[in-house]
């Protein structure tokens, strides 16, 4: 899978878990809820890394956690 896959694989794992909506996460981390969908949508080929920080802040987990899942593993990547 590609890695802005990945990213939205992930984004969306995290805000079920947290049982949040895009708009909840617009709210709390100050991400356009445009860029948020887009990222869900892999619309970018790749995110900036400010981005998934921004997006971590406001679900209140660090950028370790984001990116601590089998989805980053080298393997899983093209």
């Amino acid at each position: 899978m590609k890695l802005n896959e990945a990213v939205s694989k992930r984004l969306l794992e995290l805000l079920d878990e947290r049982k949040m909506t895009q708009y909840q996460l617009y709210m709390k981390s100050g991400v356009p809820k445009s860029t948020i969908g887009n990222v869900i949508n892999c619309s970018y080929d790749s995110v900036k890394l400010r981005i998934i920080h921004e997006m971590c802040q406001g679900m209140g987990i660090g950028i370790d956690t984001f990116f601590a899942s089998p989805l980053f593993q080298e393997d899983n990547l093209v």
